[in-house]
């Protein structure tokens, strides 16, 4: 059975609605060699079960029970700010968390604990260095439950390793994904295509505006297909830096789309920031992998630098703009 929805360049697409109404046969975990061959080539590949239910089923548990009731501020991923929790009208939290592993273990000591040991899992570890062909470290997570609607883009533009398109992210869903629930969706082979670099006419601080329309044209003037694979509870897809991808329109608002990113760069690589800045990290090993973890809640004077951002959000966010338009001229 296939699900009409809108596309994100303009139109309807149809999409599986369940893996077993798929066309296309992904490589598994058994032969690394040829999931790494699929990713090369197409930008992405699907590993159907690479995590237990039990584990994504702990993950959203913790989440209803830390997470959900607490009334006060957590950063963000789309605004990188602290805010209160935003809502659907099913009561589905819509604002994504950043980095999972961050957050204020007095809190949400569970859901924190949880959350690092999901995305440095033993089967994830192992998936990410077939496809980067080495071990790998992670720069960033997050956790969604309701949906963004993520404009089409490639993460490259915003994050990286130093060596563009080796960063590798993993979308892992945490229950069965219904078809108007927000699937994510890739333009495969994508990532073959060089777009305008974050910088001058182009800068995320200056025109990020223009950035999305390039996506569209580019999208639009290639032909480009876009794919939203079904995906079921302790399936992961992986996509590469320089693929384009995002979140569906939500058309079944009823349903949640409970999942958790994360993005991973070589062991060996340093981390870039808007391709054009090397960024230190300040790691920490959880099962054996690297994981940086900026504004570490654990940390007494990033709590501080917290509630600061929450009483004077406005003058945090120019000076974060404009140091962003020094980094991007």
């Amino acid at each position: 059975m296939m699900f009409d929805i809108p596309a994100p360049h303009g139109g309807q697409i149809q999409i599986p609605a369940q893996p077993e109404d798929e066309t296309i046969s992904y490589p598994t975990l058994a032969d690394p060699a040829a999931l790494r061959k699929y990713y090369d080539e197409q930008g992405y590949v699907v590993v159907r079960g690479l995590l237990d239910h039990a584990a994504c089923d702990q993950m959203r548990r913790v989440f209803d029970d830390e997470i959900k009731p607490f009334s006060g501020f957590i950063y963000r991923q789309a605004s990188a700010i602290p805010e209160r929790h935003v809502r659907t009208e099913h009561g589905y939290m819509l604002n994504s968390i950043l980095n999972v592993h961050a957050v204020d273990p007095r809190s949400f000591p569970r859901f924190r604990s949880t959350g690092a040991n999901l995305i440095t899992s033993a089967s994830l570890q192992r998936a990410v260095k077939a496809i980067l062909g080495e071990g790998g470290k992670i720069v960033q997570s997050m956790y969604f439950e309701g949906n963004p609607a993520t404009w089409a883009h490639q993460d490259t533009y915003y994050l990286d390793s130093e060596n563009l398109g080796q960063m590798v992210g993993a979308w892992i869903a945490l229950e069965d994904i219904a078809p108007g629930a927000g699937r994510f969706f890739i333009y495969p082979k994508s990532h073959l295509i060089d777009l305008a670099l974050n910088r001058g006419d182009m800068s995320i601080a200056s025109n990020h505006a223009g950035y999305k329309k390039l996506v569209i044209d580019i999208i639009r003037n290639n032909g480009l297909e876009c794919r939203a694979p079904a995906l079921r509870k302790g399936d992961v897809l992986f996509w590469g830096s320089k693929t384009i991808h995002g979140s569906m329109e939500t058309t079944q608002p009823q349903y949640s789309r409970s999942s958790v990113t994360a993005h991973y760069i070589p062991a060996s690589a340093r981390f870039m920031q808007f391709q054009t800045r090397i960024k230190p990290l300040t790691l920490s090993t959880i099962n054996g992998m690297p994981v940086h973890t900026p504004k570490d809640l654990a940390n007494p004077v990033q709590r501080l630098v917290m509630e600061v951002e929450t009483r004077f959000p406005k003058a945090f966010a120019s000076i974060k703009k404009a140091a962003v338009r020094v980094v991007t001229r």
